[in-house]
């Protein structure tokens, strides 16, 4: 979800449901330890849970980024061993951590140590062509008892670390749900997540039969909508902060408008999250055109939400006249 779940995105998404976990982009430690600390950690109270998804493979490294995030605020630090990207192996970390279970291991006890913090690890449940269920098996096993983990969240495929591009890695290699299924018959002391291909609701209750909690990623972004059954339905939870892609609409507008984009940047960078909100409704495409066209881009979200919703009741806008 690189590029995706930004802090914007996030508290677009906690507008929809108050209880469900929201997760970070993955940082690295290298981002951490030599860039602007402040740019990659900052986030808004409102997005309460939130986990810090952290990239790396330097026990130590991993144990400062881990007390940072601790200071920062943030719920629970979590390490990707599951990203296939060819620049993340470069860096020797994401799913070719699979390879070594001992180094993950002893870099999330590193992390424990350094922190109260809950400390996760998502992953695949392989590599590359590998079908062996044992493999996912022994690395769960090895990261449990050595290094002291306690949850895993499973993305239900394979990750092949050549011939294929991450969104490929996303389609190509099957789903084996029945694999992350027996990791919780394995290790029912554990916390197992189910991830990869989870895009509805119905999906989401038939994996909770089976394990202790789903990961949605894409179909939340693409139908963030869709959220808004989540902390009744699974949660017992009150119902959301909007009641209605129009009220999601216009709180977003009002944070947009009073947190002025830095550098000169233009709201679009935040409203961008936005483009799914509508979909099956009604003139969803119309409103989606108004509100990514940069010809609007130095008017008001709010003068620009007014015509967007024009938009959705009549023809898409064309050479609409705009008030300076």
């Amino acid at each position: 979800m690189m590029d995706w779940t930004d802090l914007h995105c996030r508290v677009l998404h906690r507008l929809i449901t108050r209880h469900t976990r929201l997760y970070t982009e993955m940082v690295t430690t290298g981002a951490l330890l030599h860039g602007d600390v402040a740019r990659h950690l900052d986030f808004n109270a409102v997005e309460h849970p939130l986990a810090l998804q952290l990239g790396g493979s330097e026990p130590a490294d991993l144990a400062h980024c881990a007390r940072l995030a601790e200071r920062w605020g943030y719920d629970e630090v979590n390490l990707n061993c599951g990203c296939p990207s060819e620049r993340v192996q470069r860096g020797a970390f994401g799913a070719c951590l699979m390879a070594e279970p001992r180094l993950v291991a002893d870099c999330v006890a590193a992390m424990r140590d350094a922190v109260s913090l809950p400390v996760t690890v998502k992953h695949r449940i392989g590599i590359d062509r590998g079908e062996s269920y044992e493999f996912v098996r022994d690395f769960v096993g090895e990261v449990a008892r050595r290094g002291g983990c306690e949850v895993f969240i499973v993305h239900a495929r394979n990750a092949w670390l050549k011939g294929l591009s991450p969104k490929q890695n996303r389609e190509v290699p099957p789903l084996r749900y029945e694999f992350v299924y027996r990791l919780k018959r394995d290790f029912p002391h554990l916390t197992i997540v189910l991830n990869g291909g989870v895009d509805n609701d119905e999906a989401i209750a038939t994996h909770l039969g089976h394990v202790d909690g789903a990961m949605v990623g894409r179909h939340a972004y693409h139908q963030p909508w869709a959220m808004a059954a989540w902390d009744q339905r699974f949660l017992g939870a009150e119902a959301p902060v909007a009641r209605s892609p129009d009220e999601v609409e216009e709180c977003f507008v009002q944070y947009v408008t009073g947190r002025p984009p830095a550098g000169g940047a233009s709201w679009l960078a935040a409203t961008r999250h936005m483009m799914g909100l509508r979909n099956g409704q009604p003139g969803a495409r119309r409103w989606r055109q108004v509100w990514s066209d940069a010809r609007f881009r130095h008017e008001s979200p709010l003068q620009v939400m007014s015509l967007a919703r024009a938009a959705m009741r009549g023809p898409a806008l064309q050479n609409q006249a705009v008030a300076a």
